[in-house]
């Protein structure tokens, strides 16, 4: 087997960087080959990310579009992914597992979300939600989770509502949405069940609607998101879809995030692709 290990030093603040070393000399013996680097090599058999929700994200993008299995070490501080995994989240943990299955030869198939060629494994978002992430993205400081409060009090200070229409392969609507959310998993923003019920090996998103809601509604919601009791809502909606497309109402430009990740704004269409990404757990 010849296995690339990916590390992004900087995630979760150094902590990637810190067992890069560690998990390096876990994983020759088990493995024919080892490429150690912060990209993937050619021609590999498996690879292992060691880093946050960003550089998990890249190596779906890779995985899915190569067909190499993916070994996944979370390092950060989201580690959405791992968590709908049901992995530890930490790293040395999660190599425990990674080893196991590889000495046992456990795989896992799970759905990915496609939106255009960008690939997602967690939640597209659109709205108040994505712009939040684009500005926690963007900040320098604080660093950690902190980083995401502080970008919900700034963009609660310029937030409103976009009319939006909504289409899936069942229906087509039309409302004035606060955020919309297209999970192939369960959470975002470091463990936030945005649509708790979904499942990446079902074939399906489940989607989060929250319509009109002023910016005091907004404060008294966002606390009940980290429990998974916003569903109770009346602003809320959720649905199940293979197919969904999202499209500002005249002109309307939508931010648009990815797996924590930008995308650029505008209409999107995402498809859930049954079984496109192999999980070495």
């Amino acid at each position: 087997m010849r296995a690339g290990l990916v590390v992004h030093p900087g995630s979760g603040s150094g902590a990637a960087a810190r067992v890069a070393d560690t998990v390096a000399a876990r994983l020759r013996p088990v493995v024919d080959e080892l490429h150690v680097g912060t990209g993937p090599a050619s021609g590999l058999d498996l690879l292992v990310v060691l880093g946050g929700d960003g550089a998990v994200h890249h190596a779906v993008r890779y995985c899915a579009a190569h067909g190499v299995p993916l070994g996944l070490l979370p390092a950060g501080n989201g580690n959405d992914l791992a968590r709908a995994l049901d992995l530890p989240l930490d790293p040395l943990g999660a190599l425990e597992v990674l080893l196991t299955a590889l000495r046992e030869g456990r795989r896992r198939r799970l759905d990915l979300g496609s939106a255009g060629d960008a690939w997602f494994a967690t939640v597209l978002c659109a709205g108040f939600d994505a712009a939040v992430a684009r500005r926690a993205h963007a900040l320098r400081w604080p660093r950690g989770p902190r980083r995401y409060d502080v970008a919900v009090l700034a963009e609660l200070a310029r937030f409103r509502s976009h009319p939006v229409a909504v289409r899936t392969e069942h229906e087509r609507f039309e409302l004035d949405a606060t955020l919309v959310a297209v999970g192939n998993t369960a959470y975002y923003g470091g463990g936030i069940p945005i649509c708790p019920s979904a499942r990446p090996d079902d074939g399906l998103f489940d989607v989060t609607l929250v319509g009109r809601a002023s910016r005091a509604d907004l404060v008294r919601l966002l606390p009940k998101l980290r429990a998974g009791a916003h569903l109770r809502h009346p602003a809320v909606r959720t649905l199940r879809a293979r197919e969904v497309r999202i499209e500002g109402i005249g002109g309307t430009a939508l931010p648009l995030v990815v797996d924590g990740e930008p995308l650029p704004t505008g209409p999107v269409t995402v498809r859930c692709v049954p079984g496109a990404l192999t999980v070495v757990a």
